[in-house]
């Protein structure tokens, strides 16, 4: 903004034209121009519509510790039923997962990634391979 009213003013020439030479369209021009000077607060943490309430969240926790064998799915249906609390299965994975009640059933860390362990000494780890095995019925009488 500082710049094309700085050469405005020096070469008389219009706005319009210095802002296409600069390679910037009149409409993103006059976007900036609107907010020059204002805090830059476009891009902060507006709160939407269909963002759970606490009362919504703590209602999904008190559920899950009812019935703590249904999985998170099932319990967004059983809410709904209810009429507790009316959100997505997603909503309610995320609130779980964010109070640190999901993935307990979780298995040992994967090894993927890791290499194989090689053996210290000779015969230690042994490995066949099998892709076909022939077997034959005999009739014994």
């Amino acid at each position: 903004m500082d710049y094309v009213r700085r050469w405005t003013d020096r070469t008389e020439l219009p706005a319009k034209m210095l802002v296409g030479w600069i390679g910037i369209g009149t409409s993103k021009f006059h976007h900036w121009k609107h907010r020059y000077g204002k805090a830059n607060e476009h891009n902060a943490w507006v709160p939407r519509d269909g963002w759970l309430l606490e009362w919504e969240k703590q209602a999904i926790l008190d559920f899950q510790r009812r019935f703590p064998l249904e999985g998170y799915r099932r319990m967004t249906f059983m809410m709904l039923d209810r009429d507790l609390v009316a959100t997505s299965p997603t909503s309610v994975y995320r609130v779980l997962k964010a109070a640190g009640r999901m993935g307990r059933f979780a298995s040992k860390p994967s090894q993927k990634g890791k290499g194989f362990t090689q053996p210290t000494r000779p015969h230690q780890h042994w490995h066949i391979d099998i892709s076909f095995l022939k077997t034959y019925e005999t009739d014994c009488r």
